[in-house]
């Protein structure tokens, strides 16, 4: 009866997998629908790529393929962001250019010597086109490196062609501080609250129409040519989990979705203090230990927040050199209540609770971190005020500045 239970169970699993894959077959991203539409808005045109190992089609082929069997374009330069075209170059590692052994065209990297392509990089090309992989989140330096790129496009009168993909965490959840224009950096270029609920695309068309959120011209900005070959088939209800497609690692610390999610929740968090987030693990962004506390101490501080949404669970596991190690994971038991960020800044309360002294004021990296945050007024509360920081004023003020912010985004949405 057990083994009839099993496969009954299995049968009923195969059908909701068959039924998720099915509804997701109606889902064709930006470079399937340039593809379906015989590269139209590109015929003709000599065209520079711009992507990394995530640019695949809904069949799992890479966008760079895809273009080069194309009959009425040419593509003659490779482009690759932070980690490379094809993700084997680490974190904060500068990238040389090179020719790219399997295809022979050149690749200019756009996170080593410079960051923003140069106009012998963009000389004979008609279009750039960007396809990149975004995880939702502002810190995230694939979203700035279109920026930079489309800037480089304007000014040089190339136009920009972006092929538009899904943002993981949806398009409707919008959530922590948004971004003070005196730490706009590579690592925050946009001026969005942390998780925006943007596409890439719907976030290059509201740089192109929003003055002072490129560093260009305004006239440059406004004669510079934009254009977006959306989804079909997306919906801004829809987390990465809805849509049936398979998750490529867009860099070596978001290896899956459960990444993606965490990255949200924790990436802000242990920045400072004996927090660690889980890197270097089969769980990063996930799980939480901090030095000298005993997974228990740091279950019972988490819970003691009462942060809606989210469940914690102490898991024995390895890290990825073998070692045996304890933390917790954390869980989300309810998407609708969570406000992703709230936990990170909860975690730098007790951070400065748990040290013997307050570590944002002694911090090294006080620029970085406000990069990162975004917020000169939350450095002024934890680095003064330490364990007193204000947490839940602070997130509920950013909650409803994120909402100001999507309603006055929504002219931006491509897909309502």
């Amino acid at each position: 009866m057990g083994m009839m239970i099993k496969k009954f169970n299995f049968f009923l699993l195969s059908l909701v997998l068959f039924a998720e894959l099915s509804h997701a077959a109606t889902i064709y991203l930006g470079v399937d629908v340039l593809e379906q539409s015989g590269f139209r808005v590109i015929s003709g045109k000599r065209v520079g790529l711009l992507t990394h190992p995530a640019g695949l089609n809904r069949q799992g082929i890479s966008t760079i393929d895809v273009l080069r069997r194309a009959s009425n374009i040419q593509l003659v330069a490779l482009f690759g962001p932070e980690h490379g075209i094809y993700g084997d170059e680490k974190a904060n590692v500068p990238v040389d250019d090179k020719i790219d052994s399997r295809t022979g065209l050149p690749v200019y990297s756009l996170y080593g010597k410079y960051r923003k392509p140069t106009p012998k990089m963009l000389l004979g090309l008609d279009a750039l086109i960007i396809d990149l992989q975004d995880v939702g989140v502002r810190s995230y330096t694939f979203v700035s490196c279109m920026r930079y790129a489309m800037e480089a496009c304007f000014e040089n009168g190339v136009e920009v062609v972006i092929l538009d993909r899904p943002n993981p965490l949806g398009g409707l959840k919008v959530d922590g501080p948004p971004l003070d224009k005196e730490w706009r950096s590579y690592v925050g270029a946009f001026h969005v609250p942390y998780v925006h609920g943007l596409t890439i695309a719907e976030l290059a068309r509201l740089a192109k129409a929003t003055q002072g959120w490129m560093d260009v011209p305004d006239a440059v900005r406004k004669k510079g040519k934009l254009t977006v070959v959306p989804m079909r088939g997306w919906s801004r209800s829809m987390l990465w989990t809805k849509t049936g497609l398979r998750w490529i690692p867009t860099s070596p610390y978001i290896p899956d979705l459960s990444a993606v999610l965490g990255y949200a929740m924790t990436g802000l968090g242990a920045q400072e203090g004996e927090f660690s987030h889980g890197i270097g693990t089969p769980y990063p962004f996930r799980l939480l230990r901090y030095k000298g506390k005993s997974p228990p101490e740091v279950k019972a501080a988490l819970k003691s927040k009462q942060i809606p949404g989210l469940r914690y669970h102490i898991i024995d596991t390895h890290t990825n050199s073998g070692v045996k190690i304890s933390g917790v994971y954390v869980s989300v038991s309810n998407w609708t209540k969570v406000r992703p960020t709230e936990l990170s800044f909860h975690m730098m309360q007790i951070a400065a609770e748990w040290s013997s002294n307050n570590p944002f004021i002694k911090s090294k990296n006080s620029n970085l971190f406000n990069k990162h945050v975004g917020s000169t007024n939350w450095w002024n509360e934890i680095s003064l005020r330490g364990a007193k920081a204000r947490v839940n004023f602070f997130v509920d003020r950013w909650s409803k500045e994120a909402l100001d912010f999507q309603n006055q985004s929504k002219r931006f949405w491509i897909y309502r």
